[in-house]
């Protein structure tokens, strides 16, 4: 049992939650709590690099159970507060290595909904749109370099798990993917409060994209003047912006609306 923060580990999680570097030179991210080491566990175990545990966390029968034939390390209580990031951690986390995904495999699907966001950069934003997107069905997630760090660990609880079943990627240039997209059929739909039509009023036939932009400044002019439409979603009172990832979570499910009523057709 590792009873020392200073041990080697320990110092090792505790980077990997704080230090996008350290993710991103490690490929590996800390999934943390019950319920996401088991999803992971359930549906990738190939993934799961490291398995830390605490004896109160093995004391209840059903837990110690789920985890029969997983390889894991226990820590006491003390070092699982230093390795988590939760104020109350429930005992179990884990080491995960990342999912590699690039444009081809996400672009496989030829009817398919995406959602591509620029400089987004607030954690819980990111997460709900992830946690959103699986739920709408979207093909993929496509962010900008200077978007959040998709495995920020604040970004990891809020998707729910959706983290580990919707594909994402970070092109080296945004605005080339966009334009690869439109060359190969797709339409580009932005949010924008610019936007000459309402969100509900294109089709969203075909291969569509939506894009949203930065939370304070929207999307850049380089980027909403690669879009096929500028949408708009109707605001009443003084209201002059909803919060991006509501933006995101209305346009999705109408890109989805839009595909259930082609299927039952």
């Amino acid at each position: 049992m590792i009873t020392s923060t200073a041990n080697q580990k320990v110092k090792n999680v505790v980077a990997l939650q704080k230090k996008a570097k350290e993710r991103k030179e490690q490929r590996l991210f800390v999934a943390e709590g019950r319920k996401m080491v088991l999803e992971v566990l359930r549906d990738a175990p190939e993934a799961v690099a490291e398995v830390y545990v605490t004896g109160e966390y093995l004391g209840d029968a059903k837990q110690a159970e789920e985890l029969c034939g997983v390889s894991y390390e226990m820590v006491s209580g003390s070092v699982m507060k230093a390795m988590a990031e939760t104020l109350e951690p429930q005992g179990i986390l884990a080491l995960v290595r990342m999912p590699e995904y690039d444009f081809d495999r996400l672009w496989q699907q030829e009817d398919g909904l995406w959602i591509a966001l620029e400089n987004l950069r607030d954690p819980g934003n990111l997460g709900t749109i992830l946690r959103t997107a699986e739920a709408a069905g979207v093909s993929g997630v496509i962010l900008s370099p200077e978007s959040v760090d998709i495995y920020n660990p604040k970004v990891i609880r809020s998707t729910m798990g959706a983290i580990f079943r919707v594909p994402h990627f970070y092109p080296e240039n945004f605005a080339e993917v966009l334009n690869a997209m439109k060359q190969d059929g797709a339409t580009l739909y932005a949010a924008h409060l610019a936007g000459t039509m309402f969100y509900d009023e294109p089709e969203y036939k075909g291969r569509s994209v939506i894009l949203i932009g930065n939370e304070a400044n929207g999307l850049s002019d380089e980027i909403s003047s690669r879009a096929d439409c500028l949408v708009r979603i109707p605001m009443e009172g003084k209201a002059e912006s909803l919060n991006a990832a509501v933006a995101a979570a209305l346009m999705m499910y109408e890109g989805y609306r839009a595909r259930r009523r082609t299927a039952l057709k």
